[in-house]
């Protein structure tokens, strides 16, 4: 796929602003899109959209396949007769400017339950024909994660590997108990499933119609607490007892002295024909739901990073090959058509820069790490940037752009503070001016880049600071947090966009 010249937002439905605790399908996100074609943008990015567990990571799923049911818009199923508008009257006084997780699951939990309980009462076990026909189409995934959900829920949240022993190794036995114990639970898991995909391709029609496509966000591991690892044990590098036998992450790095222990199962590439289906219904299902695919840690395909799994840290890991090409080559066998950005950075060889380039996937060139002393960085620069890659900013693992210009040494960084100061004189000199709205010039060198694709955090786009980021790398509480009001979208920020966006020809032709 070649991307024409264009650009777009980086936000996760989760920050959208609502009055149910977290940013959900419903009105705000079409209101978004609205936004979107009248700034000129062409592309809405978001994060993983799966069922967040430990942590509330969109990265650490409890399914590779799954949509996440608290983004289900509970005014919209009040427009669709399965939930009555008294529910909505007068909800919690949830933080405006953040999720709190756990009260907003359990409210938007109980309004599911209600409006499931309606849709029971409605139709019995004579279902819709599009929930029958979703439910069908979506088995080979959907029966093994609805019953996932259901056991985890009756062993009170714990991971699979702490569950009785039969059901946890999937005795047939144990199986068939849990499936006739179950039914219930299974049948509220299809339906919010169902409800979550049907609000998702309303809204994606939505998009496509004012012009706008998504690009959604493939992590290259699954979570080890997940329906993935639970019903294809023998796809994953696990001790007998079903624990990791080596983890994924990455040596020290910008982010971290000790690098990143992810946590995430190794997959046991020698099983390539197993594992090579598996990860195509994976791919099949990514653009089921979105239009252009950007593939987290691409590095990992041409060689990663293995840490034993009784490892504190990432320190003592080491790398190993990746399945390479190969593997390309065979998704690109079943789905001709495999739009992807390869998100290429961390420890980049010439090895990931040629597979890389190999299928002519674009890369990322970001910004924030364009103007320190890494081997990289010049490549991040504007006048070094090529046509196939797409430009950021940042990404949800940066600070935003005010702060990382603004905070003070050793917050976000391992670097120290000379090279911080460095870094930020290197800015301005590059920059040619000083340092006020330091993040509309970064957009505006973004725009300006030959890249034929430039993407911003909405965060950017509004001037906000470090207290407004998403995601800090290595720390597990605050992160995924974030959302936006309406008033920070202001029309001064619609038309200041769309200026830029006119002025650097990526204005969309429809």
């Amino acid at each position: 796929m070649q991307i024409p010249r264009s650009s777009g937002i980086l936000l996760h439905p989760t920050s959208l602003p609502t009055l149910y605790g977290i940013g959900d399908l419903g009105p705000a996100a079409y209101r978004f899109v609205d936004f979107l074609a009248e700034a000129g943008q062409s592309w809405w990015q978001i994060l993983p959209l799966g069922p967040t567990g430990y942590g509330n990571s969109p990265y650490m799923c409890f399914s590779a396949f799954a949509g996440n049911p608290m983004l289900i818009s509970p005014q919209l199923l009040v427009e669709d007769g399965l939930l009555d508008a008294t529910a909505l009257e007068s909800p919690p006084g949830f933080p405006g400017q953040r999720v709190d997780y756990a009260s907003a699951i359990d409210f938007k939990t109980k309004l599911l339950y209600r409006s499931f309980e309606r849709f029971q009462k409605k139709y019995g076990s004579a279902h819709p024909e599009d929930f029958t026909d979703y439910c069908r189409r979506n088995a080979a995934w959907l029966d093994d994660y609805v019953l996932f959900r259901a056991v985890k829920r009756a062993h009170q949240e714990r991971a699979w590997t702490e569950w009785d022993p039969a059901i946890a190794r999937r005795d047939p036995q144990a199986m068939l108990l849990w499936r006739a114990r179950s039914q219930e639970a299974m049948q509220f898991g299809k339906y919010t499933e169902y409800l979550f995909a049907k609000q998702w391709a309303a809204l994606r029609a939505y998009s496509h119609r004012r012009g706008v496509r998504i690009i959604g966000d493939l992590p290259i591991y699954v979570a080890h607490d997940s329906a993935d690892v639970w019903a294809n044990p023998e796809l994953f590098t696990l001790e007998n007892d079903g624990r990791p036998r080596f983890i994924a992450g990455v040596p020290p790095d910008y982010f971290s002295a000790t690098g990143q222990r992810w946590g995430n199962p190794l997959y046991r590439w020698q099983l390539k024909e197993k594992l090579y289906r598996w990860w195509v219904e994976r791919m099949r299902a990514t653009y089921a739901v979105v239009d252009l695919v950007r593939i987290d840690h691409f590095r990992g395909f041409e060689a990663y990073w293995e840490i034993p799994g009784s490892e504190p840290t990432a320190v003592r890991g080491k790398w190993q090959k990746g399945p390479g090409a190969e593997f390309f080559e065979a998704m690109l066998q079943a789905l001709p058509d495999l739009p992807i950005i390869a998100e290429d950075l961390g420890v980049i060889t010439p090895e990931v820069d040629e597979l890389r380039d190999r299928f002519n996937f674009p890369g990322m060139r970001i910004l924030q790490m364009a103007f320190g002393t890494d081997p990289k960085a010049s490549e991040y620069r504007p006048h070094n940037h090529v046509r196939n890659s797409v430009v950021y900013t940042a990404t949800h693992d940066h600070n935003t752009t005010v702060g990382w210009f603004t905070s003070p040494p050793g917050q976000e960084t391992t670097q120290t503070a000379e090279e911080i100061a460095d870094e930020r004189r290197h800015v301005l000199e590059y920059l040619g001016t000083d340092d006020a709205d330091i993040h509309l010039k970064f957009i505006r060198m973004a725009m300006g880049s030959v890249a034929n694709l430039c993407v911003f955090p909405f965060q950017d786009v509004l001037g906000l600071g470090t207290e407004h980021r998403m995601n800090r790398p290595g720390t597990m509480q605050g992160n995924w947090e974030w959302r936006f009001t309406e008033e920070m979208r202001t029309p001064a920020v619609t038309r200041m966009l769309a200026e830029l966006t006119r002025t650097y020809d990526r204005s969309r032709t429809d």
